[in-house]
Order: structure tokens, then sequence, then C-alpha cells
């Protein structure tokens, strides 16, 4: 944010770092104008006002992984203010007013060795690495969002997979939550029905993933009440998710408000945009996901419901670059909703995770539609693909999967299948053509699924006519 270190993750612990990330003495910081300009985008895409004036302020506090002692942040002169976004669960829109977009440092990162937890508690000694310390960071900061009853889990999960994708069109960052691009503190609160105030709230930091927060979220809401239920009270306080067991346990007490002392940064001038620049910016916008979901809605001949099952599923992407390597709408939704998320469901991993590209998918539905597998083969190619056995005609060859075209291979399966059953060959003598369904049954157990069911009917009826 404040020099020009390497932001790439994954690089050797503290081989990213420079005086001025590391606080050095005689350092001193610079504003990335780059950060700025895409803090300022991202606060456009939310429907913000974005300040004409602000500035960077230190907030003191002493923590192992700042190098400095204090982080450089904004405190009450945030850059993007009051603004919105609307996100959709259950045919129900929710919308979530954004309380401030503003811009500081991120932190270095610790490293706990030992222990069972992977936590300060009971590990044996700690190490940090201060490649992440200094690297721009933007919180987006949102207000209470009421009434949203049972629904709060999803609207948690739908918001943040809104501002996900809302960022990724925005090419400001690449939102791997796994690597740290996107993290996401949950803060909960319970309050009775038709009341105005909220009750005591906890935050539940860094969850890591978009079920996670679906289940921190659901987790709170039941915990809580629990504890209402029982007589006692609420206590504010940070808490941890465990992704393993899906609950969430305490951390640090927040009862009393910590006095981070803030006060300007010194070594920093003021932020005052350019009202030009800022409508320069703001005409550089590309198509949002929002308008972009209704074009691809339009253009795909798809019902409201059916783009939220889309959408809600994590496939919208997944369908549209599939879609743009040659398969159908209809081709790409049934694989990625179909067989796709099957597999999905059953490894506990979203659509995106699988080991399964778009232009793969469209070329099984290429081959699918010109008659060298039929779904059946299909799956099992699937099948293949997440094996790790490589691409869709590699493993067509490797199986043997490939539909049967050959005539007379058919026929032999025909011939054997018909002298196996008179009974059925002689219905369909008589003129009762529907018989022929037990028989193709028969060819395909034969050929092990890969015969063209279409012609076997046809090579039966003409062998029994």
């Amino acid at each position: 944010m404040f020099c020009g270190c390497l932001t790439a993750f994954g690089a050797q612990p503290n081989s990213a770092v420079c005086p001025v990330c590391l606080g050095l003495p005689g350092s001193l910081p610079v504003a990335n104008r780059a950060a700025i300009e895409y803090t300022i985008r991202i606060g456009l895409a939310l429907n913000c006002s974005i300040a004409t004036w602000c500035r960077f302020a230190r907030k003191n506090y002493f923590y192992p992984d700042m190098p400095k002692d204090f982080q450089i942040s904004q405190y009450d002169e945030p850059l993007c203010t009051d603004g919105w976004l609307y996100v959709t669960v259950e045919g129900q829109s929710f919308r979530v007013g954004i309380e401030r977009v503003h811009l500081e440092e991120d932190t270095g990162k610790s490293l706990h060795v030992g222990g069972a937890t992977g936590r300060i508690h009971g590990a044996d000694y700690s190490l940090v690495d201060y490649n992440r310390a200094g690297i721009p960071l933007v919180e987006v900061v949102t207000k209470p969002v009421p009434d949203t009853g049972a629904l709060a889990p999803d609207v948690a999960r739908a918001y943040v997979t809104e501002l996900r994708d809302l960022l990724r069109a925005l090419d400001v960052s690449d939102v791997r939550m796994e690597e740290g691009s996107l993290r996401c503190d949950v803060n909960t609160s319970l309050a009775p029905r038709g009341s105005a105030e909220w009750g005591t709230r906890t935050e539940t930091k860094n969850v890591n993933s978009l079920r996670s927060v679906e289940r921190a979220v659901r987790f709170e809401i039941e915990r809580q009440a629990a504890v209402l239920d029982a007589g006692r009270r609420v206590v504010q306080e940070t808490r941890h998710f465990h992704e393993d067991h899906g609950n969430t346990t305490s951390g640090r007490s927040k009862e009393e408000a910590q006095d981070y002392r803030y006060f300007p940064e010194p070594d920093l001038v003021p932020v005052a945009p350019d009202a030009g620049w800022v409508e320069e910016i703001r005409a550089s916008l590309p198509e949002l996901p929002a308008a972009r979901r209704a074009r691809l809605q339009a253009e795909w001949g798809l019902s409201d419901q059916d783009m939220t099952w889309l959408t809600n599923a994590g496939a919208l992407e997944l369908v549209s670059q599939t879609v743009a390597a040659g398969a159908t709408p209809a081709e790409a939704r049934k694989w990625w909703l179909g067989e796709l998320a099957r597999h999905a469901n059953a490894l506990g991993v979203e659509l995106a995770d699988l080991p399964i590209t778009p232009g793969q998918v469209a070329r099984v539905s290429e081959l699918v539609r010109a008659g060298t597998l039929n779904d059946q083969l299909a799956r099992q190619v699937f099948e293949g693909m997440l094996a790790g056995e490589g691409e869709p005609d590699a493993i067509i060859e490797a199986r043997g999967v490939a539909i049967v075209t050959d005539d007379s291979a058919l026929n032999e399966a025909v011939d054997a299948a018909i002298a196996a059953n008179p009974d059925v060959a002689a219905k369909i003598r008589d003129g009762k053509t529907a018989a022929a369904g037990a028989l193709v049954g028969e060819v395909m157990k034969a050929t092990r699924g890969r015969a063209d069911a279409t012609r076997v009917r046809e090579l039966i009826l003409t062998r029994l006519a």
C-alpha cells in the first residue's frame, strides 16, 4: 500500500519486504495511487458516495505481526460511504446497506507451531511472515440487515457471493478466499420480532469460504438463541469458526471498547480525489454482475427461478464459460446443475473447485451432440476426469466408451437379443412394436451402454418386420 514490494501469494516467508513495510526507522510511506483508484471503483460499484477529501489515520495497537506497532488505516474519514447492494434469496430481495469502504494496509501473518488447534494457545512457538504486511486492504463494512429471519444464513452467503463476483468483475482482486484475498468477519445478533433494538453481537473472525459464512451464521443464531432461552446474556466478543465441526468458540472479549488512539497519519498528505477523475473511473466500470445476470437470462431464455437456481448453485460463471467454449446454454446447465453438482455435493466442495474445466464440459457436450457419446457414457467420461485420467478424448479411447456405430456389430447384438427372447420377438412380429423396448434394453446391456438406442430400435424393427 505504501511501498513497492511484490504482492504475489506463496513467496518464501519474509522475502517480499522492505524498510517501509517493516517499519524501519527513517522509512516513509507513499500512497499507492492504483489502490486508491481500485477503492473508488469498489465504492462506485456499491453505490457509495466518494469523499472529496479524506485522510489516513494511525491505528495504534501491539501485535506481533504489526511491524510498526500501528496500522495505517482510515478512521472517521473513509474514502467511500453510504452505499448498498441488493441480493435475492428464495424470491425475496434484501438490501444490504454499506456503511463504509475504507482503505488500509494489511498485517503480517503469524504461524503458531505445535498444539492441536493451530492457534497461539497450546503452541510450542510462533513464527511471523511479514510478506503480507503493507499489502493494500479494502474493508467493506455493512450496516445491520434487518428482517432476514430464518433466511439470515442464506442472505449472508448471498451477500458475500455477490460481493465476490462484483470484485472479480471490477478486476480489483482475484478474491481467492483460500489464499486470504477475500476474508470475511461475520457479525451476528438476535432481536425479538418487531423490535427496533438489536441484541448483543458477536464477531466471527476470518471465515474463509462461502459455505463457512452460511454455517457460521447458522451456528451463531442457534447458539445465541439457546443462551437467551436459558435466561443468560450473549457476551460481546470475537469468535473463531472451526471448519471441521462447523461451530464457533470464544476468542477475545469486546465488552469494553478498545482505545486505538487514532490520530491523522503525519507522514501522508490528505487524499482529495478530483471529481473529473472519479467520473472517469465511473465511466470505465464494466458490466456488473446484476446487469450481466439480467442479460444472460434474456439471451438464454431462462425463467427467474432457473436463474436463481443457477446463481445459488455457484454455476453461473461456469455455465457462461462453457457456452463461450461451444456448448449450448441447455447443455451447459444440464451438466453443471446435474451430474457435476452431484459429484460436488458428494465431495463436499463448491462446483468451481471440481477438477473439471468449462472447456472440457463443452467438449463432452460436443461429443454427445455428434453421437460419439450418449448421456450414460458422458457420465463415465466425467468420472474419469474427476479421477485425473486426462482430457475427454483420451478417456474415451482408454476406457473404450465411444458409442458403437458399426451396424454389423449392432446386428450381432440384436440377433442375440432376439434369439434369447422369442416371446418378445413374437409380440413385435404381431405388430406390438412397444415391446421393442425390452430388446433395446438387452442390447444396451450387452454393449455396456455403448449402443445408440435409436439405431438399435430401428434394426430390431427391421429384423422383425
